[in-house]
């Protein structure tokens, strides 16, 4: 029997009036609002002008929070689509289920568009943004904690986790398990730092802090997957996750260590950002206007 645990709230949404207030949602607002305000320091210092970061995310997020869910209901397919299963339940993703991968490929899209349109290259935003992204990580992982789901093994230590929910299926769930979602909140912050002192110590650019990030991230993934016990599909053993994060934390190191040779060192000061050099001529109110009216109708 377990003397100490880390209890679960008893329900994941408050009601103000007719509007749901839900945990989950205030997780992911607050992940994002840490990412821009960490990026918009990060490209400030590389020259940058302060609005950038937030502009782009504009684009960067909605794209992520799409590509997010399709590759959870693509890879979790049936959880919507098998026999007595409702596939509306597929829209709601108030109710949890955001892949990370799907998440970071289509909000690499979003960036790019806004990259395109602001004139910023897309390695050099990224490297600004990336330990932004996994606080935001860490901070969305708590909106599983909310919704009681995505958690580990049964276990008897004492920061195990009290589960009390009633499934789908009608059945109820009640034990201490493991809490793979403090383990990867907890980890995606010592990313994060990682990141910032690799970057401060060895002048990473060109994309390679974000590279960093992604690979220092899989590994601890990788690991994670390893306690979780909700359902997955398995390819010769392993959950379908575990082989994602080998191809993508290969990938990174490929990306490492190639551009790393190419071209080492960071993008000079000031030449990232049109908009900075814009704003720091003696025009450059009338230029951050005229940027912001064009760019409606600039082409991708």
């Amino acid at each position: 029997m377990n003397v100490a645990y880390l209890p679960s709230p008893s329900q994941g949404v408050v009601h103000l009036g007719p509007v749901p207030l839900r945990g989950y949602a205030f997780c992911i607002i607050i992940g994002v609002a840490v990412a821009v305000r960490l990026g918009s320091r990060r490209w400030v210092a590389r020259g940058g002008a302060g609005h950038t970061v937030g502009d782009i995310a504009v684009w960067a997020v909605p794209f992520g929070l799409l590509g997010g869910r399709l590759y959870h209901v693509i890879t979790d397919h049936q959880l919507y689509f098998d026999p007595g299963r409702d596939p509306w339940n597929a829209l709601r993703i108030w109710q949890g289920g955001l892949g990370i991968w799907g998440a970071i490929a289509l909000g690499a899209v979003g960036a790019w568009i806004g990259c395109r349109r602001r004139g910023v290259p897309l390695p050099a935003y990224a490297d600004a943004i990336a330990p932004g992204i996994a606080l935001a990580q860490a901070c969305g992982r708590w909106g599983n904690w909310f919704n009681q789901e995505l958690y580990g093994r049964a276990t008897t230590l004492p920061w195990g986790l009290h589960i009390h929910k009633v499934n789908p299926d009608g059945t109820v769930t009640d034990g201490i398990f493991q809490p793979t979602f403090l383990y990867e909140s907890l980890w995606c912050v010592g990313v994060a730092l990682l990141v910032l002192w690799a970057d401060h110590r060895f002048t990473l650019g060109h994309g390679r802090a974000f590279a960093l990030y992604v690979a220092a991230y899989t590994v601890g993934r990788a690991w994670i997957e390893y306690l979780r016990i909700d359902e997955a599909h398995h390819v010769l053993g392993l959950r379908l996750n575990d082989w994602t994060s080998l191809v993508v934390f290969l990938a990174a190191v490929a990306y490492l260590v190639v551009v790393g040779r190419r071209r080492p060192g960071r993008e000079e000061p000031g030449t990232v950002d049109p908009a900075a050099a814009a704003e720091a001529s003696p025009a450059g109110d009338a230029a951050t206007e005229g940027d912001a009216t064009s760019s409606l109708s600039r082409p991708f």
